[in-house]
C-alpha cells in the first residue's frame, strides 16, 4: 500500500508538473486578451479626440517647470456651448484676480465637444479627465488649423489694462510648458511629427493631473461642484454645509456620498496655502449656475473688504465681442434692415429650446400680433435661427413668412458679411496681444493661410439682436438669451 501510495503520489505530481505550464500558458494568453479588449472597447467610452494616457517621465516635468518663469499660472477646463464656455471664462478671470495668478486663455471649442454632465444630479466628469478632454480638444484644433481663442472674439483688453489680471494665450503656455511650438502643428499638406504629438501628449497628461500633483509645479484642484462651493471674504460660511446636498433618494440610488461644503479660494489655495505655492494651479469647470437657491460652484459676486476685487467683478459683468463682430451686427442693421425690428431667437441646438419651443413660439406669436395691430404696416422680424429656409414649410416659421405684414431677415454662415468678418478677426488676431514674447515664440502671420475661417455667424447674430428696437424674443433658460439680455442691458448697439 505504502509503494502504491508513492506511486499515486508520483502519478499525480508528474500530472501536475505537465499542466502547469500549459495552465500559466493559458493564463497568459487570457489576460492579454483581456488587456487587448479592454484597450480596444475603451475608446468607444472615453471624450473625443482623446489621445493615449503615456507615462510621464520626472526628467519632462522637472526640465519645463524648472526652466519656467517665476509667474504662476491658472488653467482650467471650459465645457458645452459658446455661452457657457464664456460665463466660465468670466469666472476664470475672477479666480486669477483673486489668486493673483495669470490666466490661462483657452480656445474657443467646439460646440458641446466636451461635456461636463449634471450637477444637480452629482454626476459629472472629473476633474482631471475634465481637463485632459479639454486638452486634447485643443491640440485637434490646433492640428486642423482652426484654432480661435477666446480673445479673439471677447474684448478683454479693458479688463486686463488696468492690471488686475495678467493672461497667457493657451498657445503660448504650450510651448513655454511643453517645448512646442502650435504653428509647427498647423500644416494643411504634412502631418504633424509623432514626436510632437507624443510631447504633447505627455504635457497634457502632466498638466491635466492625471498623475496627481507635482511638488510646487503642478497643484490640480480636485474639488468641482459636487464637493464644493467657492467663496471670498465670508469668513463665517467657511467649512460650512452648502444649502444644496444630494438628497437621500438620490443617496440610495446613485450611492452617492458627496458632501458640498463652502471654501473660500483665496485661504485654500491663495498664497500662504499649500496650492498656493505651485507654479500651476489647474482647475476642473469653472462654471455655475443657481439651482434651488444655491450656486452650483461658485458664489462670489461681490467683494465689499477687497475694493480692487469688487471693481473688478463689475468690470467682468459684461464683456463686449472684439470690434470686428459689433462692427458687423450693427452693418447688418443699418444696411440691410434699415427699420425698427423685432429679432427672435428660434436656435433648435439650444439645449433649452426643446424644452420651451412652445412657450417660446406662443411668445413670438403674441408680440407680432400686438405688433401688427399697435405698430407699422410692416413688421420687420431678424430671425436667429439654424432652421434652413428650406425646411420651414409645414411649421410656424413657413406661416409667418407667407405673411404679407411681416418682413422676415436672416444671416447665413456663407454671407459675404460673415466671411469677410472672419478674415478680419483672423488677421486682427487679437489673442496674442497680450504678451510681449508672443511674436517672438509664434509666427502666426506665416499659418495665416493654412489656417480655416473662425464661425462668428453665432456672435455677429447675437449683436444684431442686441439692436432689435421693438424687443427680443429669447428661449427661456438658454444661456444664449441671456447674453443677449445683458447685451441690451449695456446698450451695446448705440455705443
Amino acid at each position: 500500500m505504502e509503494a502504491a501510495n508513492i506511486r499515486g503520489a508520483h502519478r499525480w505530481k508528474k500530472k501536475a508538473s505537465l499542466h502547469t505550464p500549459r495552465s500559466a500558458l493559458i493564463t497568459v494568453i487570457v489576460i492579454s486578451s483581456i488587456l487587448l479588449l479592454f484597450f480596444y472597447f475603451r475608446r468607444f467610452f472615453v471624450i473625443p479626440f482623446e489621445l493615449p494616457l503615456s507615462r510621464i517621465s520626472s526628467a519632462f516635468s522637472t526640465l519645463r517647470c524648472g526652466s519656467s518663469s517665476r509667474e504662476k499660472f491658472l488653467w482650467y477646463a471650459p465645457h458645452s456651448g459658446f455661452s457657457n464656455q464664456l460665463a466660465e471664462f468670466k469666472n476664470a478671470l475672477l479666480m486669477a484676480a483673486i489668486l493673483n495668478r495669470t490666466l490661462v486663455v483657452p480656445p474657443i471649442l467646439d460646440h458641446h465637444a466636451v461635456a461636463l454632465g449634471s450637477c444637480p444630479k452629482f454626476r459629472v466628469l472629473s476633474p482631471p479627465d475634465l481637463r485632459f478632454a479639454v486638452w486634447n480638444h485643443s491640440v485637434e484644433l490646433l492640428r486642423n488649423c482652426r484654432y480661435v481663442s477666446m480673445a479673439d472674439i471677447v474684448d478683454i483688453s479693458v479688463t486686463v489694462s488696468g492690471s488686475a489680471v495678467s493672461v497667457v494665450d493657451f498657445r503660448d503656455f504650450v510651448h513655454e510648458w511643453c517645448g512646442v511650438k502650435p504653428d509647427h502643428l498647423c500644416y494643411r499638406d504634412q502631418k504633424a511629427q509623432p514626436s510632437l504629438l507624443q510631447r504633447l501628449n505627455e504635457c497634457g497628461s502632466f498638466l491635466s493631473g492625471q498623475y496627481g500633483n507635482l511638488d510646487s509645479c503642478l497643484y490640480a484642484v480636485d474639488e468641482d461642484c459636487r464637493t464644493a462651493v467657492w467663496i471670498y471674504q465670508k469668513d463665517s460660511e467657511e467649512g460650512s454645509l452648502d444649502s444644496f446636498q444630494p438628497d437621500e433618494k438620490l443617496k440610495k440610488k446613485k450611492e452617492i456620498a458627496f458632501v458640498r461644503r463652502r471654501r473660500d479660494v483665496y485661504k485654500t489655495l491663495g498664497p500662504g496655502s499649500f496650492p498656493g505655492s505651485s507654479k500651476i494651479l489647474a482647475f476642473g469647470s469653472l462654471f455655475t449656475s443657481l439651482y434651488k437657491g444655491s450656486e452650483s460652484h461658485i458664489d462670489i459676486h461681490e467683494a465689499p473688504n477687497d475694493k480692487r476685487i469688487d471693481s473688478f467683478i463689475m468690470k467682468i459683468k459684461y464683456l463686449p465681442f472684439v470690434p470686428e463682430i459689433l462692427h458687423a451686427g450693427k452693418t447688418f442693421v443699418d444696411n440691410r434692415i434699415k427699420a425698427p425690428f423685432l429679432c427672435a431667437q428660434l436656435r433648435l441646438l439650444d439645449g433649452q429650446f426643446k424644452n420651451h419651443w412652445r412657450a417660446t413660439f406662443q411668445e413670438l406669436k403674441h408680440r407680432l400680433e400686438y405688433l401688427k395691430q399697435t405698430g407699422p404696416n410692416s413688421v420687420h422680424v431678424f430671425l436667429m435661427t439654424d432652421l434652413p429656409m428650406s425646411n420651414w414649410t409645414g411649421s410656424y416659421l413657413g406661416d409667418i413668412s407667407k405673411d404679407s405684414r411681416i418682413k422676415l431677415f436672416v444671416l447665413v454662415k456663407n454671407d459675404n458679411l460673415v466671411t469677410e468678418t472672419a478674415g478680419s478677426i483672423l488677421n486682427a488676431n487679437h489673442g496674442m496681444k497680450f504678451r510681449s514674447f508672443s511674436k517672438r515664440f509664434i509666427k502666426v502671420q506665416e499659418n495665416l493661410k493654412s489656417q480655416t475661417l473662425p464661425d462668428v455667424l453665432l456672435y455677429i447674430e447675437e449683436t444684431i439682436c442686441s439692436c432689435a428696437s421693438l424687443g427680443f424674443v429669447g428661449t427661456t433658460g438658454s444661456t444664449i438669451a441671456e447674453g443677449i439680455e445683458l447685451m441690451r442691458k449695456f446698450d451695446i448697439c448705440k455705443r
